[in-house]
């Protein structure tokens, strides 16, 4: 890996600007971060997070995945990548959390709707949208003279008063739902009767020729062109890669055919040999098996081998499409003279999806009536419906255990890379344990940027560590917990417990040492009980102060999206033919009414 050796500290220009605060300091409410202000508003640096979905943490080149990544790689060379930063195992509530800085419980974004149980409905934190009082980066930032744009996905409310535009994006091109179809302006599941697609607080339509990493990009330079050259900027880019379906052009699928034809559980141990390679984990750390569900690779059929190496390929064509979407982001802000003060922040919102619509008659007749086909001829192009299932996803967690939804480091522990001014420029791994709701005091700091009011944020500044002030962000006595949908974990040091809910998890607490045995694989819930008693109230605490509700004896997170999925249903089918379906109705009644009075008569 090829790496920029610099020197770490304050540049002159930042320095200036602490002298500057430091004469203006009485005049300005201070907050509880130790912020490096900068006085004059062009000085401060632009902000443009990009935000991955369902990326596992060796997807990207620089982490030792497959995919050819450059444009990320170069980012994360000249500036620092993270090998201990953690999410949630869920969408929404990171992008919450990356947002505002605060737990997901705390935003309103607990969980999301497609899986809800209807004992959580209007609870407080179960809102499904950004609640009121809760401010985002944007607001911080737009506060102190910066211009706001935000593309892609969003999935945290569309109606009044919870799209971008009403949490302090000036601009926005979103969508509001947990995916979409790359191709065209289509839902990607039942749930959703179209895609829900909103410029500013407008529903909008996609263009003809659309291809979700593209379009996120070009609507982004389009919103960066037409605004004030003189004002810095904050963009946030929610890109559809690698969600279901996965969906790449032809030809960059093609340079992956063959990269994974001689499948999962070989893929899983070339990823956790490179991981030991790269520093990832430890030399002698072990991997759980493969769930018992899963297929081995020999038991199936050539075609299917065939078919199922294809949809890794177009995972792995998705990568290698937004990152060639990026590097064009890359070269506009060059020719713009706004690269060189522009941060960078590239991160996945959680670990790779084991989505397997696979073996529901239903939804085959959903795909077929909504133009999609499974076929291996198009895969990844328009109408084709691609995804990698739970064996790949295990795979490409490598030594991680399991995969999105659950909170094993599987789920959560995925790649975060900083670069841009303030950021160290040494191309070099930070083995600091790091959290998603991280994000928004370090770009505060980073940008120099005061709250108005004091918050009390989840999340951490992590300049002291990227200064080396420090080397950790989070002590041993620091205790953090995450929640979604009861799958559960909370660290301390170097332990974590964890919890998985139905259909992959039996809901008992289990006690890990992540240092010595990232792949959770041996439990010490019996031979440590005093550690796991303590973890336990430790998680009962934070489960208290940010308002986790407990969860339905019975719920399935796969049963509660069906049942969901079917209101969902229901309530399409009201909203856009009840008017006919009324008249269907009466039309009936009447012509049953008019047989029962004539034979009335004529008995």
């Amino acid at each position: 890996m090829d790496t920029q050796k610099s020197q770490i500290g304050l540049s002159a220009k930042l320095m200036q600007s602490v002298m500057t605060v430091l004469f203006i300091g009485s005049a300005v409410v201070l907050s509880p971060l130790s912020f490096a202000n900068e006085g004059a508003e062009e000085a401060r640096p632009n902000v443009i997070i990009m935000l991955i979905d369902d990326a596992a943490l060796m997807d990207l080149g620089v982490y030792g995945g497959e995919a050819q990544t450059p444009n990320i790689d170069k980012l994360a060379n000249s500036g620092v990548f993270f090998t201990q930063y953690r999410t949630t195992p869920l969408c929404a509530p990171s992008r919450a959390m990356l947002l505002t800085g605060l737990d997901n419980h705390q935003t309103g974004i607990a969980t999301i709707p497609e899986i809800l149980p209807s004992e959580h409905v209007d609870k407080p934190g179960y809102a499904m949208h950004l609640e009121d009082g809760v401010e985002t980066l944007a607001t911080h930032l737009r506060r102190v003279g910066y211009q706001t744009f935000m593309t892609g996905k969003w999935h945290l409310g569309s109606a009044a008063g919870q799209l971008p535009v009403a949490h302090g994006f000036d601009r926005s091109f979103i969508l509001d739902a947990s995916g979409a179809d790359n191709w065209e302006q289509k839902s990607y599941m039942p749930y959703y009767l179209y895609a829900p697609w909103f410029e500013d607080d407008k529903p909008a339509t996609l263009p003809d020729n659309f291809y979700s990493s593209e379009f996120i990009v070009d609507k982004m330079l389009t919103y960066l062109d037409e605004g004030d050259a003189n004002k810095p900027f904050f963009a946030f880019m929610g890109f559809q890669a690698i969600h279901i379906p996965v969906q790449a052009p032809a030809e960059l699928t093609e340079k992956y055919l063959t990269t994974y034809q001689d499948g999962w559980e070989t893929l899983r141990a070339k990823r956790t040999q490179r991981a030991k390679q790269l520093g990832l984990i430890t030399e002698n750390a072990e991997t759980n098996p493969f769930l018992p569900s899963a297929r081995s690779w020999a038991s199936l059929s050539a075609d299917d081998q065939k078919l199922y190496a294809a949809r890794m390929a177009v995972n792995a064509a998705m990568l290698e499409a937004m990152d060639i979407h990026i590097g064009r982001m890359i070269e506009h802000l060059k020719a713009t003279g706004n690269f060189d003060n522009t941060i960078f922040v590239v991160a996945s919102d959680n670990g790779p999806a084991s989505s397997l619509p696979e073996g529901d008659r239903r939804f085959d007749i959903w795909l077929s009536l909504n133009g999609y086909n499974k076929d291996i001829e198009n895969i990844g192009e328009k109408g084709s419906y691609a995804y990698i299932g739970p064996e790949w996803a295990q795979a490409a967690a490598g030594n991680s255990d399991k995969f999105k939804f659950y909170a094993s480091e599987g789920g959560v522990r995925v790649p975060l890379i900083l670069t841009g001014p303030g950021i160290p420029k040494t191309g070099e791994p930070v083995n600091a344990r790091s959290w998603v709701s991280d994000i928004t005091p370090t770009i505060l700091a980073l940008t120099g940027t005061q709250t108005e009011k004091l918050i009390n944020f989840s999340g951490k500044n992590l300049l002291p560590v990227l200064n080396s002030e420090t080397t950790q962000v989070y002590t041993a006595e620091d205790s953090v917990g995450l929640e979604v949908a009861g799958n559960s974990a909370l660290y301390r040091g170097a332990n974590k417990i964890v919890r998985h809910f139905p259909p992959v998890g039996d809901k008992k607490w289990r006690l890990y040492n992540i240092e010595q045995d990232p792949g959770e694989t041996i439990d010490l819930s019996q031979t440590d009980p005093e550690l796991f008693q303590f973890m336990l109230a430790e998680y009962e605490q934070y489960s208290q102060n940010v308002g986790v509700q407990p969860m339905p004896a019975d719920y399935n997170s796969m049963d509660q999206m069906g049942r969901n999925t079917s209101k969902k249903i229901v309530a399409h089918l009201w909203s856009n033919y009840g008017y006919q379906t009324i008249g269907f109705l009466g039309i009936v009644i009447s012509f049953l009414v008019w047989i029962f009075v004539r034979r009335r008569r004529t008995a």
